[in-house]
């Protein structure tokens, strides 16, 4: 499995021989959204596989699984540098909004930084639901996309000199914080990653060891299942429906595939 854009091309339904050009990453990253989940399955489940590159490739292009940021911008990294583009990951520390501070996790987010026209662009796929779809220049021009509105402020403090900033569609009409990440740390060897996937699987502050959370893109909004309950936003409207096991598992199948 040495050919990484052909295969992840055929999981999100695109022609095999498709390179995008630098304007048709957003078509890559919403297709992309469509079709790998961002899911933590794998940990809740206790069938963690040691985080390599040969591992991440069969995690989502042999059993067709999503993951987490890692796992997600793991593979599109792979897949935009195999296409021609000059990319590093970096990791990033991600913000609470429930404790108005950023997590106690350190830094476990991981993100794609991509250099094109003489500018730095964060090109993000694994940011759960709240993925910009788009790449987002260093600059501070603000992105807008069917998720929302995403702008990148300079701001150096202990956990990275630049920030992610959203307004999310239907959710919030004033600027949050999403995360900080350190341009000047960047990610020198893909097994690093190794490193994040044990602290998210295992630290008692990580909110992906706990419950089972998988979300994607739809044609139409994003859909989201928990253990307890789906959720659903439709062209701006958003319905929930409570789940016993049995329909959290019919589901699980029938919307994600995992």
């Amino acid at each position: 499995m040495d050919n990484v854009q052909q295969d992840l091309n055929r999981r999100i339904g695109m022609e095999e021989s498709w390179s995008p050009a630098f304007a048709e990453i957003p078509v890559l990253l919403k297709a992309f959204a469509k079709a790998v989940p961002f899911e933590n399955m794998a940990i809740i489940e206790d069938r963690l596989t040691p985080f390599s590159e040969q591992s991440l490739k069969e995690k989502i292009l042999v059993r067709g699984e999503g993951g987490l940021c890692y796992d997600l911008n793991g593979l599109l990294y792979l897949y935009l540098k195999e296409a021609g583009f000059s990319v590093t990951l970096v990791r990033g520390v991600v913000y609470h909004q429930g404790k108005g501070d950023f997590h106690d996790i350190g830094r476990t987010h991981v993100l794609i930084l991509l250099e094109h026209g003489g500018e730095s662009w964060v090109v993000d796929g694994g940011f759960g639901g709240n993925i910009p779809l788009k790449p987002v220049p260093l600059t501070g021009e603000v992105v807008t996309s069917a998720n929302g509105d995403f702008r990148i402020a300079k701001e150096d403090i202990s956990h990275g000199d630049y920030i992610l900033q959203m307004k999310l569609s239907y959710r919030s009409d004033e600027w949050q914080k999403g995360y900080a990440f350190d341009t000047t740390k960047p990610v020198t060897d893909l097994n690093e990653l190794a490193e994040v996937q044990k602290t998210v699987s295992v630290h008692p502050e990580s909110p992906f060891n706990r419950s089972p959370l998988l979300t994607k893109r739809t044609d139409t909004g994003s859909v989201t299942l928990t253990k307890g309950s789906m959720t659903e936003w439709k062209d701006g409207r958003l319905n929930k429906k409570d789940l016993d096991d049995d329909s959290f598992n019919e589901y699980r199948k029938k919307r994600f595939n995992v």
